[in-house]
């Protein structure tokens, strides 16, 4: 088998989604416009768009033997994506979100992890040799902390990049994941349950940054939806504001995971690249993802891209 350059280790989830005009209030029930279900899961999301810029991926992750496990599978399959390390639980099913997406693109989310919390540090271990001859390893929270924590440990051992992905965000998270991160990636709801600080603007994230430095990893980067993002490294204490161009959203969902994917294709594939040039064309990136609607459905391919991105 080929070597990964990028690993992702993460969860998958069948998102059902509806279209509203606007989100209900709680016991009301409202008329949507549209129902479907899409591929989702922030793990297999960031993998998914690392492989459509053309990363080598590797996706290590568990799925229910019903028939979303099935379907997502096949997903993997069609997007060239080894499922070697892509098991199959018994006792539980495929993780699910119910998205609930209003006129405005903005949205509700509920997920229920099932089959991902299963994923457990044996299939890490399986997994070792890919893990640590990867270029970049990408976790986040979807699946058991302790099995992300020992991810990351697998590969920063192993002289691999790590890039960390807290979210959904914890209040009390291991300190060690700061230390085995080099670059942690967060968006503003996420930073201020990581820190206690509210993030209003790009001075507010340059202050997550630099706590987030504190603790212990290399790089902090926070996103800010259409402003951008903010990054901040030990190499240089000042916060840089990396601003995007501005796009009318139809839906945002995963668009975190297109950024966070596309930084890591960066990463592995475009290492002597300057980090905000890195961040510039994963902001480009996500902008695209946000014009249309669907998680992975509205993630793009590398041909359907200006080619000064590569």
């Amino acid at each position: 088998m080929a070597v990964a350059e990028v690993v992702v280790v993460g969860s998958c989830m069948t998102d059902l989604v509806s279209l509203t005009r606007r989100l209900p209030k709680p016991g009301e029930t409202i008329h949507g416009q549209k129902f479907f279900t899409g591929y989702g899961g922030k793990g297999a999301n960031q993998c998914v768009q690392a492989a459509r810029l053309g990363a080598k991926t590797s996706m290590i992750c568990k799925v229910g033997k019903d028939s979303f496990g099935y379907d997502y599978i096949e997903n993997f399959k069609k997007n060239g994506i080894p499922i070697e390390f892509v098991g199959q639980a018994e006792d539980a099913a495929t993780g699910a979100a119910s998205i609930i997406v209003n006129g405005e693109g903005q949205n509700f989310i509920v997920i229920v992890a099932g089959a991902n919390l299963l994923l457990d540090i044996g299939d890490l271990k399986r997994a070792a040799h890919v893990i640590t001859r990867a270029k970049v390893m990408v976790c986040q929270l979807e699946v058991t902390p302790s099995v992300s924590l020992e991810a990351l440990k697998m590969a920063h051992t192993g002289g691999v990049k790590t890039l960390f992905n807290p979210a959904p965000a914890l209040t009390d998270l291991d300190p060690q994941f700061y230390t085995y991160s080099d670059i942690i990636c967060c968006n503003e709801s996420e930073a201020e349950i990581l820190t206690g600080i509210a993030v209003g603007n790009p001075e507010d994230a340059g202050r997550v940054g630099l706590a987030l430095l504190e603790r212990g990893c290399k790089t902090a980067v926070v996103t800010l939806g259409p402003e951008g993002c903010v990054v901040v490294s030990t190499k240089e204490l000042i916060p840089k504001h990396v601003p995007t161009k501005k796009v009318t959203a139809v839906d945002t969902t995963g668009a975190g995971d297109s950024f966070v994917g596309a930084l890591a294709f960066y990463l592995a594939y475009y290492p002597a690249l300057p980090l905000e040039e890195m961040l510039r064309k994963a902001n480009f990136i996500a902008t695209i993802s946000v014009q249309a609607t669907g998680t992975q459905s509205s993630f793009p391919y590398r041909k359907d891209l200006p080619q000064d991105l590569f």
